[in-house]
């Protein structure tokens, strides 16, 4: 059977909402629809590497969570608490691979705020705490997100997943741009290790994060992952300069 051509319009978007329609709902059933649709193909539909990368994922996710939650996470839960009000962990709806909705889960960097879903943290944010701004410039705010590897719903590779408001707004304007879906969202990824990070606020700017991804997407391999560790941990250890 030949593959359905992948949609490069907004038509599948254009559906209107029901009263009984959330617009999480809505958009995890387009974007299941755009992905089904796809072309693209990646390494990873191979079942040897999928196996292989879980088991990488689940191994290090089990290691790492063993190893630094016991002590870490009730220090850092510790310094939010006292730093503002509000809960320790920050939940947040996400897609995964095939499209459907996960919580994603973080430590809590900013108050509690009416935008946290629509409004990406921008530099110098007023909602951003000050124990938030050291666990962003960190990254030990997206420590939590090892649980969610660890449930199978992330890797620790892949393209990061976006707020669905992101999603809203660039995947009827962007080509492509949910073929993201077609593999698990990572803590890190190749966009972010080549210096696309933070909220992308064009359409260009957003281009250039997409065809990192689909590059990764269409790319993948063991060593490719190893190379995007290594980088990970370069640019955490040593400042930017």
């Amino acid at each position: 059977m030949e593959p359905v051509p992948l949609l490069n319009d907004s038509s599948v978007f254009a559906t209107p909402l029901s009263s009984h329609t959330s617009p999480s709902r809505l958009f995890a059933e387009t974007e299941t629809l755009w992905v089904a649709r796809s072309t693209v193909d990646t390494p990873l539909q191979i079942r040897r590497n999928a196996l292989l990368k879980r088991l990488a994922d689940v191994t290090v996710s089990s290691i790492l969570i063993l190893l630094i939650f016991p002590w870490l996470i009730p220090l850092m839960a510790l310094l939010i608490r006292l730093d503002s009000k509000g809960p320790v962990f920050f939940r947040q709806k996400r897609a995964k691979r095939g499209g459907a909705l996960f919580t994603c889960i973080k430590l809590r960097t900013m108050v509690v705020n009416p935008q946290a879903d629509t409004k990406a943290a921008i530099e110098d944010d007023p909602r951003i705490t000050t124990v938030g701004a050291f666990l962003r410039k960190s990254h030990l705010d997206e420590l939590p997100q090892l649980l969610n590897v660890w449930y199978g719903d992330m890797s620790l590779i892949g393209p990061r997943p976006h707020m669905v408001s992101d999603n809203h707004a660039f995947g009827p304007i962007i080509d492509q741009y949910h073929c993201r879906c077609l593999v698990k969202p990572g803590i890190t990824g190749l966009a972010q290790v080549l210096g696309y990070t933070g909220p992308a606020g064009s359409r260009e700017a957003m281009q250039m994060r997409v065809r990192q991804d689909l590059h990764y997407v269409q790319h993948w391999s063991i060593g490719l992952d190893i190379k995007i560790i290594l980088r990970t941990i370069f640019s955490a250890v040593l400042p930017r300069q």
